[in-house]
């Protein structure tokens, strides 16, 4: 069954696992998950299941209301966590990397501080580079750099591509990114017809959607790897010997290497449930446990398996949104850097 498929059915599959209880009124006053997209797309489907699969973990058994709100960017759900949401631990909110992409980028309809909010869990996916090389060369840096320049598939500098973006720019390999190819799929099409050199995949069902590209004669040179509880990095259980950034090729310029990890951050990230800052203690403790009992679900486990996603408690979702907190003024020179080298402008 193919990973949309399971995520799909994924509320119905967890009644039977003891969760109907969703649907029952109850005394205790409920409690509401603002999803940060569309109602029926990814966010939501995620943020309905990471619903049921909470159910039961708090005192009085309230029911958790979910509540889709604005685009597949999240920016809008995001500025209403910050702006609407009163932080009595009764409201939290699941929201797409995405939006942190445009926070880090200074999209101009941003008006929320992801630094600021509290982490509870996060769903991480593998992000790749899958280059063809001539024939005989090594995958090392020394290949990618005299390929110069390096046709890279990329939509936009404001999307996951970004983290490929900046990890090139700070290793010095010269690039020709090929802009306006949104998705995998066309990516996928641009690279098999020889219009690029290179793809960056960063999103849900990273393995499944390398095959078509290692078929047709590419090749993973480096990945994003993954955050651990303490912040360090490590690798990416879903590619397990292929280097990460760092382990590829150092940096001699601190703000591209500041900005590259702030990126990579948004890119590993599928979706992030937070409370808003200044939230109860005792609520978030509450909410902490419900997020722990949710990864532990084997429903919802399952869905992330058939997603490519790993599901991870608060500990590492804090380390993601530290690692954004430490660009600070950079973002300044990041939007400078991005419209002197690709002739991007903020939205």
């Amino acid at each position: 069954m193919k990973r949309r498929q399971i995520l799909g059915g994924l509320a119905a599959a967890l009644v039977p696992c003891g969760f109907a209880s969703a649907q029952v009124v109850t005394g205790a006053l409920p409690l509401t998950l603002l999803e940060a997209g569309p109602a029926g797309d990814r966010i939501s489907r995620w943020g309905n299941a990471c619903a049921l699969a909470m159910t039961g973990s708090f005192p009085g058994d309230p029911v958790i209301r979910t509540q889709a709100v604005g685009g597949l960017d999240g920016v809008t759900g995001a500025n209403q966590l910050d702006t609407l949401v009163i932080p009595d631990g009764r409201t939290a909110a699941i929201v797409p990397g995405a939006a942190l992409t445009a926070w880090l980028t200074g999209d101009s309809r941003v008006h929320f501080d992801p630094t600021r909010w509290v982490p509870l869990m996060v769903g991480c996916n593998s992000g790749v580079l899958v280059v063809r090389l001539p024939k005989g060369a090594a995958p090392d840096l020394q290949t990618l750099r005299a390929m110069a320049p390096l046709r890279l598939a990329a939509y936009q500098p404001e999307s996951n591509d970004l983290a490929a973006l900046l990890a090139l720019a700070r290793m010095g390999v010269s690039m020709a990114p090929v802009f306006g190819l949104r998705d995998s799929t066309a990516k996928a099409s641009a690279f098999l017809s020889g219009e690029v050199d290179a793809v960056f995949l960063a999103d849900e069902g990273v393995p499944e959607d390398v095959a078509p590209l290692t078929a047709g004669g590419g090749v993973p040179v480096f990945c994003l790897g993954a955050l651990a509880p303490n912040g360090a990095l490590t690798g990416d259980p879903l590619f397990p010997g292929l280097p990460d950034v760092h382990s590829f090729g150092s940096s001699d310029t601190a703000f591209l290497d500041s900005a590259f990890r702030a990126a990579a951050v948004a890119a590993r990230t599928d979706f992030l449930l937070v409370l808003p800052r200044l939230s109860d203690p005792n609520k978030v403790a509450q909410w902490g446990q419900a997020a722990n009992a949710a990864i532990a679900s084997p429903a919802l486990a399952a869905a992330a398996s058939a997603s490519s996603i790993t599901l991870q408690a608060a500990p590492v979702a804090q380390a993601s949104l530290a690692v954004l907190g430490q660009v600070g003024a950079g973002q300044a020179e990041l939007q400078g850097f991005l419209a002197k080298n690709f002739g991007w402008q903020p939205s």
